[in-house]
């Protein structure tokens, strides 16, 4: 409670680094957050029994705000967490919507094997909380907007809806990427077992 209250006055759609890490279980062993700015990060992620990190950040993430991801990296080999970097353009739905099938996978495959997962990028508020949504969908039998709601109201962000729909488009349907923008807002919002089934055997398959 006296840590809510220390950082109470914040607006939680604005990232804040001063607050260091700032996360939340959004699914069992799944854990969305900011991302680790040094190795005691790492250590205090250790010590919450993370085993698997999923980091989106691209390159110029750790130079803007000064982050030694070198050292990052090496305290989680050290501590023997397994750490998966998949970088996604920041504020970008095109590169949100061609990354994340792979970005999925690793997670349910980690999730799979009895990972507890911290996926990450700089804020915690788009890349991360989007890619949590999307495995909610493929893989944890919600629909889109019933895991969006879910995560949302746990942990208050904006990831992109749409780039969620349209990755889902492009493991389901045969017509091109430019297609999708063509369809209704509420196109690939929901799956049926089947699709889902179908759509995580074309996950496999291509990635």
């Amino acid at each position: 409670m006296g840590e809510q209250m220390k950082w109470g006055h914040l607006n939680p759609y604005v990232y804040h680094p001063e607050r260091g890490l700032y996360y939340h279980e959004v699914a069992p062993n799944l854990m969305c957050g900011s991302q680790p700015q040094s190795p005691a990060d790492i250590e205090q992620l250790h010590s919450e029994g993370v085993t698997n990190i999923v980091n989106l950040q691209e390159d110029k993430d750790f130079a803007y705000w000064g982050v030694d991801f070198g050292a990052y990296s090496r305290r989680a080999t050290e501590l023997g967490m397994f750490l998966d970097r998949r970088p996604i353009a920041d504020f970008d739905g095109e590169s949100l919507r061609r990354c994340l099938p792979r970005i999925v996978l690793a997670i349910a495959g980690a999730l799979s094997a009895g990972g507890r997962v911290y996926v990450h990028c700089t804020a915690g508020l788009g890349r991360a909380p989007a890619a949590c949504i999307a495995w909610r969908y493929w893989f944890d039998g919600m629909q889109l907007d019933e895991a969006y709601t879910a995560l949302t109201e746990i942990r208050p962000c904006g990831p992109k809806r749409d780039a969620i729909r349209a990755a889902t488009y492009d493991l389901l349907d045969g017509r091109g990427w430019h297609e999708f923008h063509n369809l209704p807002s509420d196109a690939y919002a929901c799956l049926n077992a089947d699709d889902r089934a179908r759509l995580q055997r074309r996950l496999r398959e291509r990635c």
